[in-house]
């Protein structure tokens, strides 16, 4: 591992904050942000961000963890960050095949071994991260607990073309389609695309402004639309996992009540059928939890604290 950047001034993170550049087992460069938590501190939370996103913009998850007890690290996922860009276009969002994203987890598994961070290990995913997270948890893993945020266990489709979406995705994956964006999508980051007043991710006015003024401040940093092979990989991935057992593991999902990007039902459903998983609706947030008012994102926080308290050996 080598030192990377890390944009501490706009990441509002605690202090001793490092990133590293990591190398997937496929040779793509992915970055690594950590936080070490206090002195003692009583684990460690990966925490698995979503699409778009990247290490500086939970900075304040990593202060509110530290405050409970806990060291945190975040991944610049393939394609988004820092990490290597994967098409000619560097905004448009994109992987060959989801599961790749299972290398990045790899990568980051050993390289938490190899700085030795504090056990026991816990997983926080927030939307995609939803998803690769659930995915790592399927096999051997090094987890104590696993935490969600608006997990990313379906993607919303029309109605009309909902019981179709992993057809179509077959079909459209391999076609020459599959590199342009989305319909619906471009090249046109969505904070800077949609107005506060419109969004779907907060409805909290300063935490969008954080969002904001960090993407303006560190443009590098910037992911826009993805591409139709994304979505049709990320539709393909939701319907494997939803037919594999739930794992054996103590579970905390969150989901806003004014919810408007994951599949819902997609994620009642495997709540339902997880017997150690407790769904947690919080009728007054959108999408990001973490990026919602100071009241939602304290009280998600304390339940997943007291998740990770409760199973820490």
């Amino acid at each position: 591992m080598q030192p990377a950047p890390l944009h501490a001034d706009i990441a509002r993170g605690p202090e001793g904050g490092r990133a590293f550049w990591l190398t997937a087992a496929d040779g793509v460069r992915l970055r690594l942000g950590v936080w070490p938590g206090p002195a003692g501190a009583k684990g460690t939370v990966f925490l698995l961000p979503g699409r778009t996103e990247y290490i500086e913009k939970y900075g304040p998850a990593a202060a509110d963890l530290a405050q409970r007890g806990y060291a945190m690290l975040a991944v610049d996922w393939r394609g988004q960050g820092l990490a290597d860009r994967l098409l000619d276009d560097p905004v448009k969002g994109h992987v060959v095949n989801f599961t790749d994203y299972q290398l990045d987890m790899a990568a980051v598994c050993q390289a938490a071994e190899v700085l030795d961070l504090p056990r026991p290990w816990f997983i926080l995913g927030h939307s995609m991260g939803g998803a690769i997270g659930l995915r790592a948890l399927m096999g051997a893993h090094p987890f104590a607990a696993c935490a969600f945020s608006a997990p990313m266990w379906g993607i919303g489709l029309p109605a009309l073309v909902h019981p179709f979406g992993a057809r179509i995705a077959r079909a459209l994956n391999d076609t020459a389609f599959a590199l342009r964006y989305a319909p619906g999508t471009g090249p046109q980051t969505y904070v800077f695309r949609d107005p506060f007043l419109d969004n779907k991710l907060t409805t909290d006015p300063g935490m969008w402004a954080f969002m904001v003024d960090q993407l303006a401040q560190a443009p590098a940093l910037m992911l826009s639309g993805p591409s139709l092979r994304w979505v049709t990989e990320g539709i393909l991935e939701c319907a494997a996992l939803a037919a594999l057992p739930a794992p054996d593991l103590p579970c905390y999902t969150a989901l806003g009540g004014l919810e408007r990007i994951v599949d819902i039902p997609a994620v009642e459903r495997q709540i339902a059928r997880w017997p150690k998983a407790r769904l947690d609706r919080i009728a007054s947030a959108q999408h990001e939890v973490m990026m919602e008012t100071a009241a939602t994102r304290a009280h998600f926080y304390d339940a997943c604290a007291a998740l990770f308290d409760a199973n820490r050996g």
